[in-house]
């Protein structure tokens, strides 16, 4: 009889957790035809729509994607853990641009700025929320990305950030994990979140060739920066000229910052810099979770709707990388010995140029 009962309760226990776990997983099916799991997310499909049409040139992995990558950093980093540095990731920089664009670390913002600023007019969304959202939604449109997590429900701006919180690439590395500490993240989230460069591009370190790439497949979210950031320098790239915050780059056309070649080099982040190398898992999910928290810096996440699945999936990436064609082995500066150097394919033919990133 008493293990009657005991089979009776443990199938009573079952059933509850059959139908909590169906709660759980209840879908809904918006009146544009998506399904998500939250009836509040129905609202971001639209805007989801309206910035791959108006803001990314139809899901591309251009400039504005880019750009909207940079723009969240930009605006979350003004944060302290310890206050008194901004409110984190609110979209003040979108909703004071006018304050915030002119700050030296700011440098080009203003035509992320001036180019979001109308589609976000045409949304209901907070500052915050739109911001967060096209950066997620723009790196989804590059293969090889992680999806990334977006949270909905942020209030809206009610200052702008003060200056001197977005690190440069003159700064010392010691300078620039106190300011990532200050934040609140590791020295290994700090590199986890230069992964962004992987797609990215200069536009004012040197004016005369703006949307010079930092590697050598910019169209593509992989781990060819944390390569080709080790090689050995050849060259400036435009005129061969040197300009505060560059370094010698190995390559015709790209532009290798000062502060990702320190921070490769440096015995604090080299080890962490260098695992990234052709390993593709390892660094979407390292900069999966370091942007999940820089998105919700100075955010209550309880009170944030996860809205994830309205981010669109990106494409695989094809990979594995290569070195570029005419480097080998042998032009890297390895600045981690401790962990053994991938195996990695050359491309066939001459050295490669470049190519700049396209305005839209």
């Amino acid at each position: 009889m008493a293990f009657a009962r005991l089979s009776a309760i443990i199938g009573l226990a079952l059933t509850a957790s059959q139908f909590a776990n169906a709660a759980l997983t209840k879908r809904v099916t918006c009146a544009t035809g998506q399904v998500t799991a939250n009836a509040a997310c129905c609202a971001l499909f639209p805007v989801v729509d309206l910035l791959q049409d108006q803001l990314f040139d139809g899901a591309e992995c251009g400039e504005e994607a880019h750009s909207a990558l940079r723009l969240s950093f930009h605006d979350a980093i003004g944060f302290s853990i310890h206050g008194g540095k901004g409110g984190g990731a609110d979209g003040s920089i979108l909703a004071f641009n006018s304050t915030e664009n002119l700050f030296h670390a700011n440098g080009g913002i203003e035509d992320i700025t001036d180019g979001q600023f109308p589609v976000f007019q045409q949304t209901t969304l907070s500052a915050g929320d739109f911001v967060h959202l096209a950066a997620a939604v723009g790196t989804a449109n590059c293969p090889g990305a992680p999806r990334l997590e977006f949270m909905f429900g942020r209030p809206p701006p009610v200052a702008p950030a003060p200056d001197l919180t977005v690190p440069e690439p003159t700064d010392s590395v010691t300078a620039i994990l106190a300011r990532f500490a200050d934040a609140g993240f590791s020295p290994q989230e700090a590199v986890a979140l230069l992964s962004s460069h992987t797609i990215a591009a200069a536009d004012v370190i040197d004016t005369a060739i703006p949307g010079t790439p930092f590697d050598s497949t910019a169209g593509t979210f992989d781990t060819q920066v944390f390569l080709e950031v080790l090689l050995k320098g050849k060259l400036f790239p435009g005129a061969n000229v040197s300009h505060p915050g560059e370094v010698l780059s190995p390559l015709a056309g790209e532009m290798r910052l000062q502060s990702d070649f320190v921070i490769s080099q440096d015995s604090r982040t080299a080890c962490f810099w260098q695992a990234m190398i052709n390993n593709q898992n390892l660094m979407t999910s390292q900069f999966r979770a370091a942007m999940a928290k820089l998105q919700v810096l100075g955010q209550n996440r309880a009170k944030l709707i996860d809205c994830s699945d309205v981010v669109p999936v990106p494409k695989p990436f094809a990979g594995p990388i290569k070195f570029p064609a005419s480097f080998s082995r042998a032009d890297v500066q390895i600045a981690c010995p401790q962990i053994p150097f991938p195996n990695i394919a050359t491309v066939a033919g001459p050295a490669p140029t470049v190519a700049p990133i396209p305005g839209s």
